[in-house]
């Protein structure tokens, strides 16, 4: 119920009529604040006219009066600015740590909302709200699709970032393992992520020139060179890795960690493996090399090899999953803009993604037209469906108020 009366006191869906204090003062909003989603007040720099007399500060919001003793509010410093305690239920006086009382208001969440939001939550069609798809404006789809996509590039940022960080502050090291892991496919991600967060780029470097070499580090650190099946070349891996292994200390990932139920051979571990191999020997997988490209086609061409190892729509998920995304926090944390931007273009360029989300929401009634869609439609499933956040959602509010 708290959520609902944060909902409806943020979005002004007050009932008709006079609102007044529980003491029966009148009360006129002018401004409900700014909704804070860290400690603190719910809402700050609210302007309210009480009884006729203008009060700026803050507002508070919970189920019960009761609860901003429970939540020891009134020990806390931070809430002494509150002008409005709003409530479902008032269930006994407030005062602020400095012991002066405040208003409170029971604030009634209209009827028609209570149900939308049930509805919302116990329909077990996905998405539940379906109905409305096709009665939305493509305005302000757009809008809400364009602000699911730079959540979903920050939110992988933040990943990048870790690997960032725990590559000792390289970027081509979170490149090459973010990189990495998207040549997993989704199925083996997590182990390309681990497999190469053990590679020591800067050591491996001074063995660039020999693709032998690059392939007997890479394989012997996945634990896959027993998969190899031509004997001689094996057994050279095999010798050529036990020496890399006491010059540089290497320790490999647990083979078991690989997963080949139901795949092709082609996409098989070991067999992404010798791409990246070739990959990172033609230095086809260094981030300024990628910075450089200017266009999806640059980016292709750049990222596969002379005999086309990678079919156009496994290239297409390393632009949106690999390349988007690290040009985006890469330009991002070193303020270039125009690499912010870019991003954009190339899911804008790029063909949707043909997954269960995607035609889920086209049988809704929605289009999907590029990468920049699927992937905002992804973000919206994940984080706000699965999560039941309808109240976060622009799709939920047009919903709620109907």
């Amino acid at each position: 119920m708290e959520q609902l009366l944060h909902y409806t006191w943020k979005h002004k869906m007050f009932p008709l009529g006079e609102m007044r204090t529980t003491d029966g003062k009148s009360v006129e909003v002018i401004d409900v604040g700014l909704h804070n989603y860290d400690q603190g007040p719910d809402f700050f720099n609210a302007k309210v006219r009480i009884d006729g007399e203008l009060w700026a500060g803050n507002v508070e919001i919970h189920d019960k009066a009761s609860d901003w003793y429970l939540h020891r509010h009134d020990k806390d410093e931070r809430y002494n600015n509150v002008i409005l305690h709003i409530v479902g239920v008032c269930d006994t006086e407030v005062r602020t740590e400095a012991g002066q009382y405040i208003h409170q208001m029971q604030l009634q969440v209209p009827e028609k909302i209570q149900q939308n939001y049930k509805a919302l939550l116990e329909t077990e069609r996905y998405p539940p709200c379906y109905k409305i798809i096709p009665s939305l404006t493509k305005l302000m789809l757009h809008s809400f699709l364009t602000k699911l996509q730079t959540e979903r590039l920050e939110q992988k940022t933040l990943s990048i970032l870790d690997r960032v960080r725990r590559s000792n502050g390289s970027w081509e090291a979170g490149y090459f393992i973010t990189l990495a892991r998207n040549y997993g496919f989704g199925v083996n991600g997590d182990a390309f992520e681990e497999w190469a967060s053990t590679i020591p780029l800067e050591k491996v470097a001074h063995h660039r020139d020999d693709l032998f070499q690059i392939e007997a580090i890479f394989l012997g650190q996945a634990g896959l060179i027993d998969r190899i099946k031509d004997d001689d070349y094996r057994q050279r891996l095999q010798r050529e890795y036990q020496y890399m292994q006491y010059k540089f200390g290497l320790q490999p990932i647990n083979p078991r960690r690989w997963k080949y139920l139901r795949m092709r051979p082609a996409n098989f571990p070991h067999a992404r493996i010798l791409l990246l191999a070739k990959a990172y020997y033609e230095r086809r997988t260094e981030l300024s090399r990628i910075v450089e490209c200017e266009t999806v086609k640059d980016v292709h061409t750049l990222l596969n090899t002379a005999d086309k190892n990678l079919s156009a729509a496994s290239l297409d998920l390393i632009v949106i999953n690999t390349v988007v995304p690290i040009l985006f926090a890469y330009g991002k944390t070193m303020g270039k803009e125009v690499l912010q931007e870019r991003p954009f273009a190339f899911l804008e360029e790029l063909k949707a993604e043909d997954n269960n989300i995607t035609r889920t929401w086209k049988d809704c009634g929605l289009e999907v037209d590029c990468a920049g869609d699927s992937q905002a439609l992804i973000q919206l499933k994940k984080e706000y469906c699965d999560k039941k956040k309808c109240l976060h959602c622009r799709i939920g509010y047009e919903y709620l108020k109907v």
